[in-house]
């Protein structure tokens, strides 16, 4: 009788031993659910950051393209300026043909 014993020993864990078991697996399983919750929280304001800081980083060089394509649209105009003063008939001229060639696409 005493290898029966010894068999039951060496077959497995008891009941007690699988319960406390499924009850660690349980423990385990919520407190990696709560660890997949904040790393998904934590990516997620993350990514909110570095979008928000990318949407302000396009703003600054936008606002920086707008102000040098308004220097150079100021620039164009003071040399536009300075060359209708110094030849005005020669202006006058250029600008009547622009109207003219225009008017001819507008007609077609």
């Amino acid at each position: 009788m005493a290898t029966a014993a010894g068999k039951t020993a060496t077959e497995g864990p008891s009941n007690s031993d699988l319960e406390a078991d499924i009850r660690q697996l349980k423990a385990d399983i919520d407190k990696l659910t709560k660890q997949l919750a904040k790393t998904g929280e934590h990516g997620y304001g993350t990514a909110r950051r570095a979008a928000t800081e990318g949407v302000e980083q396009l703003r600054a060089q936008g606002e920086a393209a707008f102000d040098s394509l308004r220097g150079n649209a100021k620039d164009i105009e003071a040399q536009l300026m300075a060359s209708v003063r110094e030849k005005p008939v020669t202006s006058l001229a250029i600008a009547a043909g622009v109207g003219f060639l225009f008017a001819l696409l507008a007609r077609r």
